[in-house]
């Protein structure tokens, strides 16, 4: 994959009407220099689209970014952020249609325009989920239990993630202006780090259309968002430590911002995600006729064809069984004939839109030319221009559009074998003959097919390709999926498998979701994005905090034991707007009886026999006789503690990390404390979400059951 694909100067009669696009920094948009601009063009038809001028005012964007961008997005909990998010997802949800026009001018057919525009809309919904659902209603996330570091508990430790100080400064690919740019935006926006949007060149207009309809949605906080158009040649001269780049883009180009001083000295953090030669293994079982078979061609042909192949994500290897190679070639041959139509993707009938350039369909086929130097063997499609459907329906050539047909290569002698056929068994990356299948990217509708005898064989062939976005295991013998998998997930960021029971409802090889990680080791540049809350927290910084319990239950929001209560007014009775962290009640004493025991296992049906069979509970390691269920002393806990009242308190929605600690036996007696541990307002809602903390005790003072409890509370009484 290229970071951007050169476009050659303006050569139309009417290149000069094409719009020069503009950046927008400082919270306005600018448009430059347009004397030497560069012309974009339709990839269909070749009309000139927009221009691209001088370079944006880089240092300028990182100011803003740094003191106003910071400043408005501080001052924003989490919640607020990720309805911003939802509000921007459903602004861009209305303008749909007109985005999606913009999009067939980079080459996109409506299911390609769908990836895109829909996918990015689709991540920023998936964080405003996350969001609410899984981060405090707060500006500062803690990170694990507390840590006791006094034998007394008057001295302690929390780890909590606070924002980057700087910049998301990200860099995206010219093959998804839009879906690129939100994946990187929404965790940095999340996190409450302003972004710079750095998209490509060819489809930069796409990417401007997408954030004009943001910033004029009037939803985005002063400075959260900056888009710069144009060169961004020596932008890390203006970062530091502060900051962070998420670049992708090619792998060479990966390389040199890794050794770039703001990098290497200057502390700048880097996320790269660069090319990478993607496998597919069929499994032996998974022969013609099976579902996995055919799901297996379907996802092969999918890949080759979705975005005309420009997919960081594609199947570039087809690993099979040796016998199974022609049956794969030919089922592939097949469902492009009867799927794929090539040509404008304004017309109603084409599958399959032109490559994002001219300059880019002649890079493909140069790739082409080096696998075939390789040892490939093109054994369907053709390296000519071919025919295509027009917008308006006929059938010709299109001398100005970036049209390729699939190609798909067969590659012989790809094994990882000696001159004498003889199999190595350690062979690393480098040591696969025909090196350049695994090597060489033909960023289009290109693929190529390699034959194996052996499941180590195939795990090799795999792994050759030096580190890989994703892989497909197609198969449905357990025994199968089980050794591919274990052999190439070192070398793989994501592994989908594959078989007939998820055919129609997998997401696909060539979908990242903005669930899980999408990013690769190796070659495919070792970073890591999107994964739901995972990639917020590369835009924040862990800190690990020592103090007093008063101490960090103010910087946390959360209470700990040891620090200031308030044992006034029961707290059931406060509502969201009145109670206060540290509130909490103590409640009296209740006696445990042997007749409580029974009458509870009696009611319950739990009639184990620690709670039922002196001598066979006395037997127990664990228990000095019969024993009161732990479920009876936390019903006995609720009664305890609970206001009866209507009041405040909404709804009681569950516990979590409940623990039963000391065993209660008959003639002891418990009591409870519950103190309001955090309090996390909704920010759409009338009510809040209420933590408690619950310390159930023994007439001795040891802790008999530790618990959270969670509660619904009104805002107002």
């Amino acid at each position: 994959m290229t970071m951007e694909t050169p476009i050659g100067q303006a050569t139309s009669a009417h290149a000069d009407d094409a719009p020069l696009l503009e950046s927008y920094i400082g919270g306005r948009w600018a448009a430059p220099d347009g004397s030497r601009a560069t012309l974009l063009q339709d990839a269909a038809t070749g009309v000139p689209v927009a221009r691209v001028g001088a370079a944006p005012d880089i240092p300028a964007a990182v100011d803003y970014a740094r003191t106003v961008g910071q400043a408005s997005l501080g001052d924003l909990p989490f919640h607020r952020r990720a309805l911003i998010l939802k509000a921007l997802a459903q602004a861009l949800t209305a303008a749909k249609d007109d985005l999606y026009a913009v999009s067939a001018q980079t080459g996109a057919t409506a299911r390609d325009s769908m990836i895109d525009v829909d996918g990015g809309i689709g991540v920023l919904f998936t964080y405003a989920s996350k969001g609410r659902r899984e981060l405090p209603n707060a500006t500062v996330l803690v990170d694990g239990a507390p840590e006791a570091l006094s034998r007394d508990g008057s001295f302690g430790g929390q780890h909590v993630w606070t924002r980057m100080a700087g910049v998301s400064f990200q860099v995206n690919a010219f093959n998804f202006p839009v879906w690129g740019m939100l994946e990187k935006f929404a965790p940095a926006f999340l996190a409450g780090v302003p972004t710079i949007a750095k998209p490509a060149t060819p489809s930069a207009y796409l990417a401007a259309a997408a954030v004009r309809v943001m910033v004029d949605s009037g939803l985005l906080p002063d400075g959260s968002l900056q888009l710069v158009v144009g060169s961004a040649h020596g932008f890390l001269d203006h970062l530091d430590a502060r900051d962070s780049v998420s670049f992708t883009g090619s792998a060479s180009t990966g390389r040199m911002l890794r050794r770039d001083d703001a990098v290497v000295v200057r502390g700048v953090s880097l996320t790269t995600e660069a090319d990478s030669v993607n496998a597919a293994l069929l499994g032996p079982d998974a022969v013609s006729g099976t579902p996995e078979f055919d799901a297996f061609v379907a996802s092969v042909v999918t890949e080759m064809t979705a975005k005309a192949g420009q997919k960081c994500t594609a199947i570039r290897r087809v690993i099979v069984p040796a016998a199974s190679v022609e049956d794969v070639v030919e089922a592939v041959r097949a469902r492009l004939a009867v799927r794929v139509v090539i040509g404008d993707p304004r017309a109603e009938s084409v599958t399959m839109g032109p490559l994002a350039s001219l300059a880019q369909r002649d890079e493909v086929r140069a790739r082409v030319m080096d696998l075939v130097a390789g040892g490939g063997e093109i054994v369907i499609g053709s390296l000519d221009e071919p025919e295509v459907v027009r917008a308006d329906g006929s059938v010709g050539d299109a001398p100005d559009g970036a049209f390729l047909a699939p190609l798909l290569l067969r590659f012989a002698d790809a094994r990882d074998e000696d001159a004498e056929g003889e199999v190595q068994p350690d062979a690393g990356p480098a040591a696969a003959r025909s090196a350049a299948v695994h090597e060489v990217e033909a960023f289009g509708p290109v693929a190529s097919v390699i034959g194996y005898r052996t499941l180590d064989e195939a795990v090799r062939l795999a792994n050759f390709g030096g580190g890989s976005l994703v892989a497909t295991v197609c198969s449905a013998d357990p025994d199968v999926v089980t050794a591919l998998v274990a052999g190439i997930s070192p070398w793989h960021g994501r592994v989908l498998v594959l078989d007939g029971s998820v055919a129609r409802t997998s997401t696909g090889h060539g979908s990242p979701v903005p669930h899980l990680v999408h990013g690769g080791p190796g070659r495919a540049g070792g970073g890591e994005e999107l994964g739901g809350i995972r990639s917020v927290l590369h835009h924040m910084r862990r800190t690990a905090l020592q103090g007093s319990p008063e101490v960090l239950t103010r910087l946390t929001g959360q209470w700990r034991a040891g620090a200031a209560t308030d044992d006034g007014i029961h707290p059931f009775r406060k509502p969201l707007s009145a109670l206060r962290v540290g509130d909490r009640v103590v409640s009296q004493p209740r006696p445990i009886t042997l007749d409580d025991i029974e009458h509870f296992a009696e009611f319950t049906g739990d009639t184990f026999y620690a709670h039922m069979d002196e001598k066979a509970a006395t037997a127990n390691p664990f228990f000095p006789g019969r024993v009161a269920h732990g479920y009876l002393l936390l019903s006995w806990a609720a009664g305890l503690f609970v206001d009866p009242a209507p009041g405040p308190v909404l709804a009681n929605y569950g516990l979590e990390n409940l623990r039963f600690v000391t065993p209660v036996s008959p003639g002891d007696e418990v009591r409870v404390t519950l103190t309001a541990k955090q309090i996390s307002p909704r920010e759409s809602e009338e009510y809040g979400e209420v933590r408690w903390d619950a310390v159930l005790v023994n007439e001795r003072d040891e802790i008999v059951a530790t618990y959270d409890v969670l509660t619904l509370v009104a805002k107002e009484a």
